[in-house]
């Protein structure tokens, strides 16, 4: 009995890891797809797994980093032979997301991500702290076996670093919004229709800030900003990810405002967008939520109030919580 359960527990584990593993594998050829050459290396101007794996960490727990370095050792074998620099970039590539997974464990992060705080930190410690080691890691390994010429180190290094963070700013987001999504329990019919509007608007958008000459960009974030205030960070996070892949493709194709300038520029522009595009969302999302629990609590404690009082005076006419007799907003006579 004891060796059956023993058994099922480490085959559940075994199981977890593989799935990672794929996931890790299946995302990181998405972004290969989008390769730059920075530094005479070539690097993603947004890298999709370490999102993934961070959100594993944060769901699944620590105990399923094996299946980060298999993903990354899978992902480098479809680009060329292993070696020395492979095995370190698996380190590095694993070590990075679970550093950042220990320090937002320290620091009380929540995967609701329904505080400022929750915010703040996966942006300064999950991604920009925690992606310094893959990308200085994978950096030094590539400069040691000599495909990266010490010329190119820095951008190289920078532009790798900026990548990892940006796959945790888009991606972690909304892997952990669905994750931690309830359904509402009762929706008007128009509330369906507003969801697939969004997104549209935020695609035809995004097309026309990065494809006409015409330096639009800043057009993308009146939308995230209805996004973030009608739907928190289930809104906010897909419309970030179709911002991101919409730049990069057109930032690849060296169209728009990405027209005429040189590898740095353009991914320089091209960060400068996903990350002020990722942060606002994020933030603005976090807080929102943050002060919309806040109201949740402090009516919760009316409404207590109120039945303590009602019991300790019970022939007394006491008033309800909430008032039902005032007039509220959309309450007023003539308004329906």
């Amino acid at each position: 009995m004891v060796r059956n359960e023993v058994f099922r527990r480490l085959t559940a584990a075994a199981l977890r890891i593989l799935a990672v593993a794929a996931a890790y594998f299946v995302a990181g050829r998405i972004g290969l797809l989008q390769q730059v050459v920075v530094g005479g290396a070539k690097v993603t101007p947004l890298w999709p797994p370490t999102g993934i794996a961070l959100t594993c960490l944060l769901i699944l727990g620590p105990r399923i980093w094996p299946g980060i370095a298999i993903g990354t050792l899978l992902v480098i074998s479809t680009i060329g032979p292993l070696n020395s620099a492979s095995v370190a970039i698996a380190a590095g590539n694993t070590l990075a997301p679970v550093c950042s997974y220990l320090m937002l464990r320290r620091v009380g992060f929540r995967i609701e991500l329904d505080r400022l705080r929750d915010g703040v930190v996966l942006v300064f410690l999950g991604a920009l702290a925690g992606m310094l080691i893959s990308a200085t890691v994978g950096s030094f390994a590539l400069l040691l076996i000599g495909s990266l010429p010490a010329s190119g180190f820095c951008a190289t290094w920078s532009a790798w670093w900026v990548g990892d963070a940006m796959g945790v700013l888009v991606i972690t987001p909304l892997l952990l919004a669905l994750y931690t999504f309830r359904r509402p329990t009762a929706i008007r019919p128009y509330q369906w229709v507003e969801p697939p509007l969004l997104v549209m608007v935020t695609t035809v958008v995004t097309l026309i800030g990065t494809r006409s000459t015409l330096h639009l960009l800043f057009l993308v974030f009146p939308v995230l900003i209805w996004a973030a205030l009608r739907y928190q960070l289930m809104g906010a996070a897909p419309c970030v990810l179709v911002i991101s892949v919409v730049a990069v493709r057109a930032a690849v194709d060296g169209v728009g405002p990405f027209t005429g300038h040189s590898t740095l520029a353009v991914m320089f522009t091209l960060q400068a967008l996903n990350g002020a595009a990722a942060l606002t969302a994020l933030l603005l999302a976090a807080l929102i939520a943050e002060q919309r629990n806040t109201y949740f609590r402090i009516e919760q404690a009316c409404i207590g109030l109120a039945e303590v009082v009602a019991r300790l005076a019970p022939g007394e006419d006491v008033h309800r919580w909430p008032p039902e007799d005032e007039d509220r907003p959309g309450d007023r006579p003539g308004e329906h």
